[in-house]
């Protein structure tokens, strides 16, 4: 359920307002990178702040289950428990904010990466969460590691891990994308990937592979930055693939 205007214990001078936004955004929850939806400090006569929450950090549920570990209760605390540095289960990325905590098995996971669909469908391409699979990942090369997305047709898988990779390493393009340039450099960048993967395969091959990959990263990429709706995925698309 979304709200037209909410207040937040993370931050009491001023309500959260709802909007969406096509440029990347910071979450002052989490801490990670956001796009799309999102609740964002309305102000006051004097102004309003710079202070950003993804959906599913401005609305927590207190506590939740995952498919994934069904033994675990997940309670959602606003910062990581203890003083040693803890890794998000599903994306093995640092926990350095708004967190679900599983305290008997001392799991944790971003809110986000919580959040993460089941299945990607578009009607045409199908992805599906796993928590392990035993091919390789397609960025990395290699097996096993974070939480993947794994195509119907099993020939085409990403990590979790290495879609957040994907966003740390351009961070300050994507924040500073005014006007597209930082966004066509990061474009090639995962054009040469998934090139150089493919580049033993025959023509025809190539390009239907490359095209269901790059489906693949744009859904995954919309999800993981907490907003998987089609519009999104189209948005992010202008960093997979040129004409």
């Amino acid at each position: 359920m979304k709200y037209a205007e909410i207040s937040h214990f993370s931050h009491t001078q001023h309500n959260l307002k709802f909007d969406y936004t096509e440029k990347p955004f910071k979450c002052d929850g989490c801490n990670e990178v956001g796009i799309g939806s999102r609740y964002r400090c309305s102000g006051d006569d004097h102004g309003s702040c710079d202070f950003d929450l993804h959906a599913h950090c401005a609305l927590p549920s207190a506590s939740i289950t995952h498919p994934f570990y069904k033994k675990c209760s997940f309670q959602f605390l606003a910062r990581p428990p203890g003083n040693e540095r803890r890794y998000c289960n599903a994306c093995e990325k640092d926990v350095s904010g708004f967190v679900y905590h599983c305290k008997a098995c001392g799991f944790d996971l971003h809110p986000c990466c919580a959040m993460l669909p089941m299945v990607l469908d578009d009607g045409e391409t199908k992805l599906f969460l796993y928590r392990k699979v035993s091919s390789s990942c397609h960025r990395c090369g290699i097996k096993g590691r974070s939480w993947s997305y794994r195509s119907s047709c099993k020939k085409y898988n990403l990590h979790v891990a290495c879609v957040r990779e994907m966003l740390m390493e351009n961070w300050r393009e994507l924040y500073k994308g005014q006007n597209g340039k930082s966004i066509e450099r990061k474009s090639l960048t995962l054009n040469n990937t998934l090139e150089h993967h493919h580049r033993s395969s025959r023509k025809g091959k190539v390009q239907k592979c490359c095209e269901i990959a790059g489906m693949a990263v744009q859904f995954v990429i919309s999800a993981v930055l907490g907003d998987p709706t089609i519009l999104i995925a189209g948005v992010v698309g202008s960093l997979i693939s040129r004409g």
